[in-house]
């Protein structure tokens, strides 16, 4: 019986990417049956919603869904899809990737860490407001149910992955009692994985050091905000938001999706990359328990991206998103 998954292709070169990396799954394992379905601007211009009933259903329904870069409306009354989605199913947890690749113009060719993104709460809760007409005041909330809840993720993710070293950052120095509860929960989490060491860094310091010596990190722990700036500043050492996949992953539900966004500039023209959404599916497959299908295709991309001459425009060949993908499906 084959398992069910959400697909959901995006905005802009969401539909080329995300139908070429399904297309390598579906070269890999015969197991998967999707079900496609809209949302973003697509969706808002097919029936007035950005994010439809019918989408929020399946997912409810598949409890995995593969996702495509979506674009929200810039404008007053739009909510962001992404977060939409993720305080929906209660995806409290952002996991990001950051992982060199033969073959790949990046600054480092030898990194492989993991950087854990609290995803349900802090300034990303959206509670703001105009307390005068010229003061805006946005409210950063930090619980300690939702900090051991994401320390303890991260822990499990070092177990899983045969990492020893989990780092946490914050700015504690200065937000005493928001960034000190973050601080003190995962502190209070370590003691129960002894084997693996605990440090925590200062988030200005991070960023200085994630720069200059990547290689001295395994796994790292952040609230939100700072994930979300950590994660997309790491993945310029290894190549950019092209080579950067993504997991939201809740209790029962899992959202696997590109970090990149929807590029409308290139969007139809058969040139994307769709390496990030064929990373995000390797995620997926491991999530679901298909190893062996994600071995294959992690194996088939590296033998691919390992020859510059089968690159994509973006980094560097000539290759369609067509022809690449055709590529990593004769690789396998």
């Amino acid at each position: 019986m084959k398992r069910k998954i959400t697909l959901i292709p995006g905005d802009g070169i969401g539909l080329e990417i995300m139908h070429a990396a399904t297309e390598i799954i579906d070269a890999a394992t015969d197991t998967i049956e999707w079900e496609e379905n809209i949302a973003g601007f697509a969706a808002y211009e097919k029936c007035g919603e950005l994010l439809p009933k019918e989408t929020i259903e399946s997912i409810e329904r598949n409890k995995i869904a593969f996702k495509g870069p979506i674009t929200t409306p810039v404008g007053k009354g739009f909510r962001s899809i992404n977060v939409q989605l993720r305080q929906k199913f209660n995806l409290y947890s952002n996991v990001r990737p950051v992982k060199s690749y033969e073959g790949i113009d990046a600054l480092y060719k030898d990194l492989d860490l993991v950087i854990v993104r609290e995803n349900s709460e802090d300034l990303y809760m959206g509670i703001e407001y105009m307390a005068k007409d010229d003061v805006a005041q946005s409210i950063k909330v930090i619980t300690k149910g939702a900090s051991e809840r994401i320390a303890d993720f991260a822990f499990k993710v070092a177990e899983k992955e045969n990492r020893s070293k989990v780092t946490l950052a914050h700015k504690a120095n200065i937000m005493k009692l928001s960034d000190g509860l973050f601080l003190e929960s995962g502190r209070t989490v370590s003691k129960n994985y002894p084997d693996i060491k605990f440090e925590d860094v200062i988030v200005d310091a991070m960023s200085m050091k994630l720069v200059m010596k990547p290689q001295d990190y395994q796994v790292i722990v952040a609230p939100n905000l700072y994930g979300d700036i950590l994660s997309d500043m790491a993945a310029g050492l290894v190549g950019g938001l092209g080579m950067a996949p993504s997991a939201n992953i809740g209790e029962e539900t899992a959202i696997f999706e590109p970090v990149h966004g929807s590029a409308p500039d290139i969007a139809g023209m058969n040139i994307a990359n769709p390496t990030a959404a064929i990373l995000s599916g390797i995620m997926m497959l491991r999530h679901i328990g298909e190893d062996s299908a994600a071995l294959k295709i992690e194996n088939a991309l590296k033998k691919t991206l390992k020859n510059k001459k089968l690159h994509t425009k973006d980094i560097g060949g000539n290759l369609s998103t067509t022809e690449f993908k055709d590529e990593i499906i004769k690789a396998m």
